[in-house]
C-alpha cells in the first residue's frame, strides 16, 4: 500500500492545480459579452440559417457503434503482434473475443441499424 502514496499525492496535486487554474480563470478573466460573441460560429462565415430540429437517432447509433467496435478492435493489434509466440493457445483465447464481435455485428446488421434507407431510426 505504501507504493501508492506517491501516485495518490501526485493525483491530488494535479487535480488541485487544475481546479485552481479553472477557478482563477473564471474569477480573473475578462467578461465582456456582446451580440457578436453570442452568434453561432460557422467556419468564419455568417450562418446562412439557424439550426433547426434534431439529427436522426441513426447518426448517434452509428457513432456509438463505431466507437464500440473501434475500441474492441484495438485489442486485435497486441494480439497480432504476439500471435506467433502464443500459438494455438492464443488462437483459442481469441476465438471467443472474435465471436462476440461477429455476433454483435450480425445483431446490429439484422436490426437494420446500418441500413440508411430506413426512417424509423
Amino acid at each position: 500500500m505504501k507504493e501508492y502514496v506517491g501516485v495518490v499525492a501526485i493525483s491530488l496535486m494535479a487535480a488541485t492545480l487544475g481546479g485552481l487554474f479553472i477557478w482563477l480563470s473564471s474569477v480573473l478573466g475578462p467578461k465582456r459579452p456582446n451580440p457578436v460573441k453570442s452568434e453561432p460560429f460557422e467556419c468564419g462565415e455568417k450562418p446562412f440559417m439557424l439550426p433547426v430540429g434534431r439529427l436522426p437517432v441513426k447518426f448517434y447509433l452509428v457513432a456509438m457503434l463505431f466507437i464500440i467496435f473501434d475500441v474492441e478492435l484495438i485489442f486485435l493489434f497486441p494480439w497480432a503482434v504476439v500471435f506467433r509466440k502464443l500459438g494455438l493457445f492464443g488462437l483459442m483465447e481469441f476465438l471467443p473475443f472474435a465471436l462476440v464481435l461477429i455476433v454483435g455485428l450480425a445483431y446490429v446488421w439484422k436490426q437494420g441499424v446500418l441500413d440508411w434507407h430506413r426512417s424509423d431510426y
